[in-house]
Protein backbone atom coordinates (compact mmCIF):
# COMPACT_ATOMS: atom_id res chain seq x y z
CA UNK A 1 0.00 0.00 0.00
CA UNK A 2 0.81 3.57 -0.90
CA UNK A 3 2.24 5.37 1.93
CA UNK A 4 0.04 9.16 2.64
CA UNK A 5 0.50 11.55 -0.51
CA UNK A 6 3.39 14.49 0.67
CA UNK A 7 4.88 17.94 -0.82
CA UNK A 8 8.44 18.64 -1.67
CA UNK A 9 8.71 21.15 1.82
CA UNK A 10 8.59 24.18 1.11
CA UNK A 11 11.76 25.76 2.45
CA UNK A 12 13.75 22.93 0.80
CA UNK A 13 16.34 25.19 -2.04
CA UNK A 14 17.20 23.16 -5.50
CA UNK A 15 20.63 24.21 -6.41
CA UNK A 16 21.73 23.59 -9.49
CA UNK A 17 24.99 22.73 -9.72
CA UNK A 18 28.19 21.85 -12.61
CA UNK A 19 30.76 19.46 -11.33
CA UNK A 20 29.67 20.30 -7.79
CA UNK A 21 29.82 24.19 -8.24
CA UNK A 22 26.71 26.15 -7.98
CA UNK A 23 25.86 27.14 -11.63
CA UNK A 24 25.58 30.86 -13.01
CA UNK A 25 26.68 32.66 -16.20
CA UNK A 26 30.09 31.29 -16.93
CA UNK A 27 29.44 27.75 -15.76
CA UNK A 28 26.19 27.50 -18.61
CA UNK A 29 27.85 28.42 -21.13
CA UNK A 30 30.82 25.85 -22.24
CA UNK A 31 33.62 27.57 -22.93
CA UNK A 32 33.96 29.93 -20.06
CA UNK A 33 32.74 26.91 -17.61
CA UNK A 34 36.31 25.18 -19.24
CA UNK A 35 38.21 28.33 -18.32
CA UNK A 36 36.59 28.35 -14.66
CA UNK A 37 37.35 24.69 -14.38
CA UNK A 38 40.77 24.69 -15.24
CA UNK A 39 42.12 27.90 -14.27
CA UNK A 40 39.63 28.20 -11.14
CA UNK A 41 38.31 25.53 -9.75
CA UNK A 42 41.18 22.66 -10.01
CA UNK A 43 43.71 25.15 -8.61
CA UNK A 44 41.31 25.81 -5.46
CA UNK A 45 40.73 22.71 -4.73
CA UNK A 46 44.69 21.77 -5.03
CA UNK A 47 45.38 24.62 -3.27
CA UNK A 48 43.41 24.03 -0.44
CA UNK A 49 44.13 19.69 -0.46
CA UNK A 50 47.76 21.34 -0.04
CA UNK A 51 47.37 23.73 2.69
CA UNK A 52 43.95 24.05 4.05
CA UNK A 53 44.72 26.30 7.15
CA UNK A 54 46.11 29.08 4.84
CA UNK A 55 42.06 29.00 3.60
CA UNK A 56 40.32 28.59 7.19
CA UNK A 57 42.30 31.69 8.10
CA UNK A 58 42.21 33.81 5.02
CA UNK A 59 38.17 32.86 5.05
CA UNK A 60 38.33 34.24 8.95
CA UNK A 61 38.41 37.64 7.26
CA UNK A 62 34.84 38.48 5.95
CA UNK A 63 35.82 40.90 3.23
CA UNK A 64 37.87 37.74 1.60
CA UNK A 65 34.79 35.79 1.41
CA UNK A 66 33.95 35.47 -2.19
CA UNK A 67 37.32 35.90 -3.07
CA UNK A 68 40.20 33.03 -4.38
CA UNK A 69 39.82 30.77 -1.21
CA UNK A 70 38.06 27.34 -0.41
CA UNK A 71 35.16 28.09 2.09
CA UNK A 72 35.33 24.32 3.55
CA UNK A 73 36.67 23.10 6.97
CA UNK A 74 40.04 21.36 7.54
CA UNK A 75 38.34 17.89 8.29
CA UNK A 76 36.97 18.17 5.10
CA UNK A 77 40.20 17.81 2.86
CA UNK A 78 39.42 14.03 2.37
CA UNK A 79 35.96 15.33 0.42
CA UNK A 80 37.87 17.80 -1.27
CA UNK A 81 40.41 15.42 -2.44
CA UNK A 82 37.55 13.26 -3.48
CA UNK A 83 36.38 15.99 -5.76
CA UNK A 84 39.93 16.84 -7.25
CA UNK A 85 40.11 13.49 -8.01
CA UNK A 86 36.74 13.24 -9.91
CA UNK A 87 37.13 16.60 -11.33
CA UNK A 88 40.17 15.69 -13.07
CA UNK A 89 39.24 12.66 -14.13
CA UNK A 90 35.58 13.73 -15.68
CA UNK A 91 36.63 17.07 -17.14
CA UNK A 92 39.59 15.97 -19.57
CA UNK A 93 38.23 17.97 -22.12
CA UNK A 94 37.23 21.13 -20.71
CA UNK A 95 40.98 21.17 -19.26
CA UNK A 96 42.24 20.37 -23.02
CA UNK A 97 40.08 22.77 -24.41
CA UNK A 98 40.97 25.67 -21.89
CA UNK A 99 44.74 24.89 -22.27
CA UNK A 100 44.08 25.38 -26.02
CA UNK A 101 42.47 28.86 -25.50
CA UNK A 102 45.50 29.65 -23.46
CA UNK A 103 47.57 28.50 -26.41
CA UNK A 104 45.60 30.46 -28.72
CA UNK A 105 46.12 33.56 -26.82
CA UNK A 106 49.97 33.50 -27.04
CA UNK A 107 49.77 32.31 -31.09
CA UNK A 108 47.77 35.65 -31.83
CA UNK A 109 49.77 37.80 -29.62
CA UNK A 110 52.85 36.55 -31.87
CA UNK A 111 50.73 38.09 -35.20
CA UNK A 112 52.51 40.54 -37.06
CA UNK A 113 50.48 43.73 -36.81
CA UNK A 114 48.01 43.85 -39.81
CA UNK A 115 49.33 40.55 -41.62
CA UNK A 116 46.65 37.84 -42.91
CA UNK A 117 44.85 35.78 -40.41
CA UNK A 118 44.27 32.98 -42.68
CA UNK A 119 47.53 30.80 -42.70
CA UNK A 120 47.14 30.72 -38.60
CA UNK A 121 43.92 28.28 -39.26
CA UNK A 122 46.10 25.63 -39.48
CA UNK A 123 47.97 25.79 -36.49
CA UNK A 124 44.95 26.83 -34.15
CA UNK A 125 45.20 24.28 -31.07
CA UNK A 126 43.23 21.30 -32.03
CA UNK A 127 40.58 21.43 -29.83
CA UNK A 128 39.66 24.69 -30.75
CA UNK A 129 39.24 24.22 -34.70
CA UNK A 130 36.03 24.37 -36.45
CA UNK A 131 34.75 26.46 -33.44
CA UNK A 132 36.77 29.67 -33.66
CA UNK A 133 36.87 32.53 -36.20
CA UNK A 134 40.01 34.52 -36.03
CA UNK A 135 39.26 38.50 -36.78
CA UNK A 136 40.94 41.70 -36.29
CA UNK A 137 39.33 44.83 -34.70
CA UNK A 138 39.68 48.07 -36.66
CA UNK A 139 42.96 48.94 -34.68
CA UNK A 140 44.66 45.97 -36.10
CA UNK A 141 44.59 44.52 -32.71
CA UNK A 142 43.91 40.37 -33.22
CA UNK A 143 41.18 38.22 -31.49
CA UNK A 144 38.93 35.48 -31.99
CA UNK A 145 35.08 34.75 -31.41
CA UNK A 146 33.53 31.36 -31.09
CA UNK A 147 30.68 29.91 -33.43
CA UNK A 148 28.83 29.97 -30.35
CA UNK A 149 25.90 27.43 -31.28
CA UNK A 150 28.67 24.59 -32.08
CA UNK A 151 30.05 24.63 -28.57
CA UNK A 152 26.54 23.56 -27.30
CA UNK A 153 26.52 20.38 -29.87
CA UNK A 154 30.15 19.16 -29.11
CA UNK A 155 31.14 17.08 -26.34
CA UNK A 156 31.89 19.93 -24.26
CA UNK A 157 28.87 20.92 -23.53
CA UNK A 158 28.36 18.03 -20.42
CA UNK A 159 24.86 17.68 -19.32
CA UNK A 160 26.47 14.80 -17.14
CA UNK A 161 28.20 17.17 -15.08
CA UNK A 162 24.74 18.49 -14.10
CA UNK A 163 22.82 17.95 -11.08
CA UNK A 164 20.47 18.99 -8.86
CA UNK A 165 20.99 19.15 -4.93
CA UNK A 166 18.67 19.29 -2.05
CA UNK A 167 18.52 21.69 1.01
CA UNK A 168 16.67 22.27 3.66
CA UNK A 169 16.34 25.40 5.17
CA UNK A 170 16.05 26.39 8.69
CA UNK A 171 17.50 29.95 7.77
CA UNK A 172 18.84 32.25 5.03
CA UNK A 173 22.34 31.41 5.25
CA UNK A 174 24.35 28.87 2.62
CA UNK A 175 27.51 28.42 1.73
CA UNK A 176 28.84 31.32 -0.36
CA UNK A 177 28.55 29.79 -4.03
CA UNK A 178 31.81 31.20 -5.18
CA UNK A 179 34.16 29.86 -2.84
CA UNK A 180 32.24 26.65 -1.58
CA UNK A 181 31.66 23.94 -3.72
CA UNK A 182 28.92 21.12 -3.14
CA UNK A 183 30.87 18.18 -1.72
CA UNK A 184 29.44 15.11 -1.96
CA UNK A 185 29.70 13.64 1.60
CA UNK A 186 26.57 12.36 2.34
CA UNK A 187 24.95 15.50 4.29
CA UNK A 188 22.21 16.43 1.02
CA UNK A 189 20.53 14.81 -1.47
CA UNK A 190 22.28 15.19 -4.96
CA UNK A 191 20.28 14.41 -7.66
CA UNK A 192 22.51 13.53 -11.06
CA UNK A 193 20.03 15.34 -13.54
CA UNK A 194 20.48 17.49 -16.58
CA UNK A 195 18.63 20.81 -16.02
CA UNK A 196 16.56 20.21 -18.85
CA UNK A 197 15.79 17.04 -17.90
CA UNK A 198 11.57 16.65 -17.49
CA UNK A 199 12.57 15.39 -13.82
CA UNK A 200 13.53 18.81 -12.83
CA UNK A 201 10.10 20.18 -13.37
CA UNK A 202 8.61 17.08 -11.80
CA UNK A 203 10.70 18.11 -8.38
CA UNK A 204 9.37 21.33 -8.90
CA UNK A 205 5.96 20.51 -9.85
CA UNK A 206 6.07 18.28 -6.29
CA UNK A 207 5.50 21.21 -3.93
CA UNK A 208 2.13 21.32 -5.52
CA UNK A 209 0.93 18.18 -6.68
CA UNK A 210 1.51 15.60 -3.62
CA UNK A 211 2.51 12.11 -4.61
CA UNK A 212 3.67 8.72 -1.97
CA UNK A 213 6.93 8.46 -1.30
CA UNK A 214 7.25 5.44 -3.43
CA UNK A 215 5.42 7.29 -6.52
CA UNK A 216 8.07 10.15 -5.97
CA UNK A 217 11.17 8.00 -5.58
CA UNK A 218 10.23 6.23 -8.58
CA UNK A 219 9.35 9.36 -10.47
CA UNK A 220 12.64 10.85 -10.00
CA UNK A 221 14.66 8.16 -9.93
CA UNK A 222 16.13 8.28 -6.05
CA UNK A 223 18.63 5.52 -4.94
CA UNK A 224 18.24 3.51 -1.76
CA UNK A 225 21.23 5.40 -0.83
CA UNK A 226 19.15 8.71 -1.34
CA UNK A 227 16.41 7.61 0.49
CA UNK A 228 16.74 8.91 3.50
CA UNK A 229 18.30 12.52 2.71
CA UNK A 230 15.47 12.63 0.01
CA UNK A 231 12.41 11.84 2.68
CA UNK A 232 14.07 14.56 4.82
CA UNK A 233 12.63 17.15 2.12
CA UNK A 234 9.30 16.18 1.99
CA UNK A 235 5.79 17.08 4.24
CA UNK A 236 2.60 16.71 4.41
CA UNK A 237 1.65 20.05 4.63
CA UNK A 238 0.27 21.78 1.20
CA UNK A 239 1.30 24.52 -0.22
CA UNK A 240 0.00 28.05 -0.39
CA UNK A 241 -2.35 28.84 -3.34
CA UNK A 242 -0.52 31.26 -5.70
CA UNK A 243 -0.99 34.47 -5.57
CA UNK A 244 -4.09 35.69 -7.43
CA UNK A 245 -3.93 37.84 -10.18
CA UNK A 246 -4.00 41.53 -10.20
CA UNK A 247 -7.07 42.90 -11.17
CA UNK A 248 -7.12 46.54 -10.71
CA UNK A 249 -5.92 49.65 -12.11
CA UNK A 250 -2.67 51.10 -13.41
CA UNK A 251 0.25 48.49 -12.68
CA UNK A 252 0.99 47.07 -9.25
CA UNK A 253 4.43 47.25 -8.25
CA UNK A 254 5.57 44.12 -6.24
CA UNK A 255 9.12 44.09 -4.76
CA UNK A 256 10.98 40.93 -4.01
CA UNK A 257 14.19 41.56 -3.13
CA UNK A 258 17.51 43.03 -4.52
CA UNK A 259 16.80 43.09 -8.11
CA UNK A 260 13.17 40.94 -8.40
CA UNK A 261 10.58 43.14 -9.06
CA UNK A 262 7.15 42.25 -10.17
CA UNK A 263 5.07 44.66 -12.66
CA UNK A 264 1.61 43.43 -12.99
CA UNK A 265 -0.91 45.32 -15.19
CA UNK A 266 -4.77 43.51 -15.37
CA UNK A 267 -3.53 42.23 -18.78
CA UNK A 268 0.12 41.02 -18.19
CA UNK A 269 2.49 40.27 -15.27
CA UNK A 270 6.33 41.09 -15.99
CA UNK A 271 9.37 40.03 -13.46
CA UNK A 272 12.52 40.95 -13.17
CA UNK A 273 15.83 39.29 -12.70
CA UNK A 274 14.19 36.71 -10.23
CA UNK A 275 15.99 35.88 -7.68
CA UNK A 276 13.09 35.07 -4.79
CA UNK A 277 13.42 33.79 -0.97
CA UNK A 278 11.83 30.09 -0.34
CA UNK A 279 9.83 30.40 2.96
CA UNK A 280 11.67 30.80 5.63
CA UNK A 281 10.06 30.61 9.57
CA UNK A 282 12.78 33.04 10.67
CA UNK A 283 14.22 36.31 9.95
CA UNK A 284 12.48 39.35 8.53
CA UNK A 285 9.00 39.58 6.21
CA UNK A 286 9.03 38.66 2.57
CA UNK A 287 7.70 38.00 -0.50
CA UNK A 288 8.28 33.85 -1.32
CA UNK A 289 7.93 32.15 -4.20
CA UNK A 290 4.68 31.25 -3.20
CA UNK A 291 3.57 35.11 -3.45
CA UNK A 292 3.85 34.58 -7.17
CA UNK A 293 0.54 34.36 -9.53
CA UNK A 294 0.48 30.59 -11.31
CA UNK A 295 1.30 32.58 -14.69
CA UNK A 296 4.37 35.01 -15.21
CA UNK A 297 4.11 36.53 -18.79
CA UNK A 298 7.61 37.65 -19.27
CA UNK A 299 10.91 37.61 -17.44
CA UNK A 300 12.89 40.02 -17.90
CA UNK A 301 16.49 39.78 -17.41
CA UNK A 302 19.23 42.39 -17.30
CA UNK A 303 22.58 41.10 -17.91
CA UNK A 304 24.58 37.27 -16.63
CA UNK A 305 26.03 38.62 -13.12
CA UNK A 306 24.77 35.88 -10.78
CA UNK A 307 22.83 38.00 -8.96
CA UNK A 308 20.44 38.68 -11.61
CA UNK A 309 20.52 35.55 -13.78
CA UNK A 310 19.67 33.11 -11.22
CA UNK A 311 19.22 30.00 -12.88
CA UNK A 312 17.75 28.51 -9.54
CA UNK A 313 14.85 30.46 -9.73
CA UNK A 314 14.85 30.09 -12.71
CA UNK A 315 14.18 26.18 -12.76
CA UNK A 316 11.17 26.60 -10.06
CA UNK A 317 9.14 29.28 -11.91
CA UNK A 318 10.34 27.34 -15.83
CA UNK A 319 6.58 25.88 -15.93
CA UNK A 320 5.18 29.08 -15.31
CA UNK A 321 7.01 31.55 -17.48
CA UNK A 322 5.74 32.19 -21.00
CA UNK A 323 8.89 34.47 -22.50
CA UNK A 324 12.26 34.85 -20.97
CA UNK A 325 13.39 38.08 -22.13
CA UNK A 326 17.52 38.86 -22.21
CA UNK A 327 19.35 41.03 -24.06
CA UNK A 328 21.25 40.71 -27.42
CA UNK A 329 23.95 38.74 -28.47
CA UNK A 330 25.63 36.81 -30.92
CA UNK A 331 29.15 38.14 -30.89
CA UNK A 332 30.91 35.27 -29.98
CA UNK A 333 33.47 36.73 -26.98
CA UNK A 334 34.61 34.26 -24.60
CA UNK A 335 33.56 37.03 -21.78
CA UNK A 336 30.12 37.68 -23.15
CA UNK A 337 28.13 34.00 -24.15
CA UNK A 338 25.23 34.29 -25.18
CA UNK A 339 22.16 34.18 -22.58
CA UNK A 340 19.82 32.89 -25.08
CA UNK A 341 22.22 29.91 -25.88
CA UNK A 342 22.45 29.29 -22.72
CA UNK A 343 18.90 29.29 -21.20
CA UNK A 344 17.55 27.45 -24.33
CA UNK A 345 20.28 24.30 -23.75
CA UNK A 346 19.47 24.12 -20.05
CA UNK A 347 15.54 23.53 -21.21
CA UNK A 348 13.91 26.71 -21.61
CA UNK A 349 11.60 26.41 -24.42
CA UNK A 350 10.66 30.37 -25.32
CA UNK A 351 13.48 33.09 -24.79
CA UNK A 352 13.65 36.47 -27.15
CA UNK A 353 16.20 38.60 -27.16
CA UNK A 354 15.94 42.31 -27.35
CA UNK A 355 18.27 45.04 -28.52
CA UNK A 356 18.84 48.48 -27.24
CA UNK A 357 15.76 50.43 -28.02
CA UNK A 358 14.41 47.88 -29.55
CA UNK A 359 10.28 47.43 -28.55
CA UNK A 360 8.68 44.28 -27.69
CA UNK A 361 5.16 44.96 -27.59
CA UNK A 362 3.08 43.11 -25.06
CA UNK A 363 -0.86 42.99 -24.08
CA UNK A 364 -1.24 46.82 -22.79
CA UNK A 365 1.81 47.74 -22.98
CA UNK A 366 5.74 47.17 -23.96
CA UNK A 367 9.02 46.63 -23.05
CA UNK A 368 11.91 48.62 -24.78
CA UNK A 369 15.67 47.96 -24.22
CA UNK A 370 17.72 50.71 -23.08
CA UNK A 371 22.04 51.06 -22.79
CA UNK A 372 23.76 49.66 -19.78
CA UNK A 373 26.93 51.20 -19.02
CA UNK A 374 29.26 49.99 -16.26
CA UNK A 375 29.75 47.48 -13.64
CA UNK A 376 31.36 45.23 -16.29
CA UNK A 377 35.15 46.00 -15.88
CA UNK A 378 35.26 48.24 -19.24
CA UNK A 379 34.98 44.52 -21.16
CA UNK A 380 33.38 44.89 -24.17
CA UNK A 381 29.76 42.93 -22.52
CA UNK A 382 26.96 43.00 -24.72
CA UNK A 383 24.54 40.81 -22.60
CA UNK A 384 23.01 43.81 -20.54
CA UNK A 385 20.06 45.42 -21.39
CA UNK A 386 17.83 48.04 -18.77
CA UNK A 387 14.65 47.75 -19.54
CA UNK A 388 11.43 50.37 -20.04
CA UNK A 389 8.31 48.86 -19.18
CA UNK A 390 4.96 50.71 -19.86
CA UNK A 391 2.19 49.08 -18.17
CA UNK A 392 -1.27 50.24 -16.86
CA UNK A 393 -0.42 53.73 -18.50
CA UNK A 394 2.91 53.82 -16.43
CA UNK A 395 6.64 54.03 -17.46
CA UNK A 396 9.08 52.03 -15.62
CA UNK A 397 12.60 52.46 -15.96
CA UNK A 398 14.54 48.91 -14.76
CA UNK A 399 18.15 50.12 -14.63
CA UNK A 400 19.68 47.65 -12.75
CA UNK A 401 23.73 48.38 -12.10
CA UNK A 402 23.70 51.20 -14.44
CA UNK A 403 26.45 53.61 -13.89
CA UNK A 404 26.36 57.28 -15.07
CA UNK A 405 29.80 57.08 -16.49
CA UNK A 406 28.46 59.36 -19.42
CA UNK A 407 25.69 61.05 -18.37
CA UNK A 408 24.62 62.28 -21.55
CA UNK A 409 23.69 59.06 -22.39
CA UNK A 410 20.87 59.29 -20.39
CA UNK A 411 19.89 62.73 -21.43
CA UNK A 412 19.68 60.81 -25.21
CA UNK A 413 17.46 58.41 -23.79
CA UNK A 414 15.12 60.72 -21.77
CA UNK A 415 14.91 62.52 -25.28
CA UNK A 416 14.10 59.21 -27.08
CA UNK A 417 11.83 57.63 -24.94
CA UNK A 418 9.99 60.63 -23.19
CA UNK A 419 9.11 60.77 -19.50
CA UNK A 420 9.69 58.32 -16.50
CA UNK A 421 7.37 57.80 -13.84
CA UNK A 422 9.87 55.20 -11.80
CA UNK A 423 13.32 54.59 -11.84
CA UNK A 424 14.65 51.73 -10.39
CA UNK A 425 18.54 52.05 -10.33
CA UNK A 426 21.47 49.82 -8.39
CA UNK A 427 24.01 51.72 -6.11
CA UNK A 428 26.62 48.90 -5.14
CA UNK A 429 29.18 51.57 -5.65
CA UNK A 430 32.07 49.65 -4.75
CA UNK A 431 32.06 46.25 -6.29
CA UNK A 432 34.70 43.44 -6.54
CA UNK A 433 38.12 43.55 -8.09
CA UNK A 434 38.04 42.68 -11.57
CA UNK A 435 39.67 39.18 -10.49
CA UNK A 436 37.25 37.99 -8.67
CA UNK A 437 34.43 37.62 -11.32
CA UNK A 438 36.58 37.69 -14.79
CA UNK A 439 40.18 36.48 -13.59
CA UNK A 440 40.45 32.74 -15.54
CA UNK A 441 39.47 34.48 -18.64
CA UNK A 442 41.90 36.64 -19.12
CA UNK A 443 45.58 35.94 -21.29
CA UNK A 444 47.26 37.12 -18.34
CA UNK A 445 46.51 38.27 -14.86
CA UNK A 446 46.03 42.09 -13.93
CA UNK A 447 48.59 43.88 -11.60
CA UNK A 448 46.74 44.86 -8.34
CA UNK A 449 46.81 48.25 -9.24
CA UNK A 450 44.59 47.77 -12.28
CA UNK A 451 42.50 45.13 -10.58
CA UNK A 452 41.32 46.98 -7.98
CA UNK A 453 40.92 49.94 -10.13
CA UNK A 454 38.23 48.02 -12.64
CA UNK A 455 35.93 47.11 -10.02
CA UNK A 456 32.35 45.86 -11.12
CA UNK A 457 30.90 49.45 -9.67
CA UNK A 458 27.68 50.40 -9.51
CA UNK A 459 26.02 54.37 -9.17
CA UNK A 460 27.67 56.01 -6.56
CA UNK A 461 25.51 59.32 -5.57
CA UNK A 462 26.89 61.86 -8.39
CA UNK A 463 26.36 59.20 -10.87
CA UNK A 464 22.88 58.11 -9.72
CA UNK A 465 21.88 62.11 -9.20
CA UNK A 466 23.46 62.12 -13.17
CA UNK A 467 20.38 59.81 -13.92
CA UNK A 468 17.72 60.90 -12.05
CA UNK A 469 18.75 64.40 -13.24
CA UNK A 470 18.63 63.77 -16.98
CA UNK A 471 15.52 60.85 -16.92
CA UNK A 472 13.38 63.53 -14.25
CA UNK A 473 11.39 60.48 -13.02
CA UNK A 474 8.38 60.48 -10.61
CA UNK A 475 9.81 58.21 -7.81
CA UNK A 476 12.99 56.37 -7.24
CA UNK A 477 13.89 52.94 -6.02
CA UNK A 478 17.17 52.21 -5.12
CA UNK A 479 17.39 48.67 -5.18
CA UNK A 480 19.64 45.41 -6.10
CA UNK A 481 22.12 46.21 -3.24
CA UNK A 482 22.46 42.59 -1.62
CA UNK A 483 20.67 43.69 1.48
CA UNK A 484 18.27 40.82 1.82
CA UNK A 485 19.61 38.28 4.30
CA UNK A 486 18.94 35.46 1.72
CA UNK A 487 21.18 36.97 -0.95
CA UNK A 488 24.19 36.21 1.20
CA UNK A 489 25.04 32.79 -0.77
CA UNK A 490 25.96 35.27 -4.08
CA UNK A 491 27.18 38.57 -2.70
CA UNK A 492 29.21 39.19 0.56
CA UNK A 493 28.06 42.81 1.56
CA UNK A 494 27.73 42.75 5.60
CA UNK A 495 26.21 46.41 5.51
CA UNK A 496 26.79 49.07 8.11
CA UNK A 497 25.66 52.73 8.71
CA UNK A 498 29.13 53.36 6.78
CA UNK A 499 29.36 51.29 4.05
CA UNK A 500 30.01 53.19 1.33
CA UNK A 501 27.17 51.73 -0.88
CA UNK A 502 24.34 52.98 2.73
CA UNK A 503 26.53 56.29 2.48
CA UNK A 504 25.68 57.20 -1.33
CA UNK A 505 22.26 55.67 -1.58
CA UNK A 506 21.37 57.67 1.66
CA UNK A 507 22.30 60.91 0.13
CA UNK A 508 20.18 60.33 -3.42
CA UNK A 509 17.70 59.32 -1.18
CA UNK A 510 18.36 62.90 0.61
CA UNK A 511 18.54 64.67 -2.67
CA UNK A 512 15.56 63.48 -4.13
CA UNK A 513 13.32 64.25 -1.10
CA UNK A 514 14.57 67.67 -1.06
CA UNK A 515 13.32 67.91 -5.07
CA UNK A 516 10.17 66.81 -3.55
CA UNK A 517 10.86 63.15 -5.49
CA UNK A 518 9.49 60.20 -3.80
CA UNK A 519 12.23 57.57 -2.87
CA UNK A 520 13.03 54.48 -1.22
CA UNK A 521 15.70 51.74 -0.67
CA UNK A 522 13.12 48.42 -0.29
CA UNK A 523 14.52 45.74 1.84
CA UNK A 524 13.17 42.60 1.76
CA UNK A 525 9.41 43.28 0.39
CA UNK A 526 7.47 46.70 -0.65
CA UNK A 527 4.38 46.97 -3.00
CA UNK A 528 3.38 49.84 -4.25
CA UNK A 529 0.81 50.80 -7.41
CA UNK A 530 1.46 53.35 -9.97
CA UNK A 531 -1.71 54.41 -12.52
Amino acid sequence: MASQPLYLSPSVAIEPLVDHWYAWWYLLAPATAAMFTAKMHIPLLQSFVTSPAAHVAALANPALRGGPFLDCAADQVPAVQRLLDRTLAGAALPIAFARAIEQLYVLLAGVPPGSSLEPLYPRVPAPLRGYVELTYDLQHRPGFRWIEPLLYTSALYRTSAQSVLLRPLTGDARPHVFSTPRLDDGRLAQLPLAFRDPRVDALVRLRDVPLSVEQAEDQLGITPEQRTLFRACLTPEPPRPPAPRYDGPGVRVRYFGHACVLLESREVSVLTDPMISYRIPDGPARFSLEDLPARIDYVLITHGHADHLVLETLLHLRARIGTIVVPRNGGGALADPSLKLLLQAAGFSRVVELAELETLELDGGSVTGLPFLGEHCDLAIHSKLAHLVRLGGASLVMAADSNAIEPMLYERVREAVGPIDALFLGMESEGAPMSWTYGPLLAAPLSRKFDHARRSNGSNFERAREIVDRLAPGRVCVYAMGMEPWMGQIMVMGYTATSPQIVESDRLLAACAARGIVASRPYCQDEFRIG
